[in-house]
């Protein structure tokens, strides 16, 4: 009887762990599969609504550039100089009637919408046309609150290649007529990989955003500025 319980004892351990084992890759196995589908059905459902071509796009009411890195001087990172060029191509090119740059100020150090803001304008671009959203936290704030807040119906949000579907996808889902036009195909895509799971996730749920006053894209830009560069 000794003898027997403690072979008992011993064979517990081993099949726990072959439980552990089985479980921890089963779990890989679903979490693969789950951002396969998400990239498959994100990328799937916007590719009409992207493009490379800028003779391939309608007209909308504002060019959307969601914001990213810009250095304490002010200056703009590569990725987002890239979406502010494309979006006053689409504005010279007549494409828009407006731009709006969207990014984050979540620190008095840090203004990433700012910075856009005044590369525009330093393009030349009229400052009632140039519309400054402080709360671009996420993609999903970004388009949400062009929806929202800013009560545009049609749109072309500039990115790299990377981003484009997912940014495109929560667009749809905020609730803008949007269109995709990508400036380069910059980006890490294993990151987008896991990145649109979250997206999917947002656009299914729809999750709420922080809220501001209306400010329509169809005014004057300046009402949406924190302080006057002039």
């Amino acid at each position: 009887m000794t003898t027997h319980e403690g072979e008992d004892v011993g064979r517990r351990p081993r099949s726990w762990s072959r439980v552990l084992v089985i479980s921890v890759l089963a779990l890989g196995v679903v979490g693969i599969a789950l951002v396969v589908v998400a990239n498959l059905l994100v990328v799937g459902r916007t590719s009409e609504r992207i493009t490379r071509q800028p003779d391939d796009l309608d007209p909308a009411q504002v060019a959307i550039v969601p914001g990213a890195g810009v250095y304490p001087d002010g200056s703009l990172g590569r990725p987002v100089e890239q979406r502010v060029r494309a979006a006053l191509e689409l504005y010279d090119r007549g494409l828009v009637e407006k731009i709006l740059v969207s990014g984050d100020n979540g620190t008095p150090s840090y203004n990433e919408p700012d910075a856009m803001r005044d590369a525009v304008l330093e393009a030349g671009v009229p400052a009632a046309d140039v519309f400054t959203d402080y709360a671009g936290f996420s993609t999903w704030h970004t388009m949400r609150r062009a929806r929202d807040v800013f009560e545009a119906d049609t749109a072309i949000v500039v990115t790299q290649g990377v981003y484009a579907a997912r940014t495109v996808d929560l667009g749809v889902a905020a609730g803008l007529d949007v269109q995709g036009y990508v400036v380069s195909e910059g980006g890490r895509r294993a990151r987008e990989w896991l990145a649109r799971v979250r997206g999917l996730g947002e656009a299914t749920f729809r999750p709420r955003v922080t809220p501001g006053p209306a400010i329509p894209i169809t005014g004057d830009g300046r009402t949406s500025w924190a302080d006057d560069p002039a």
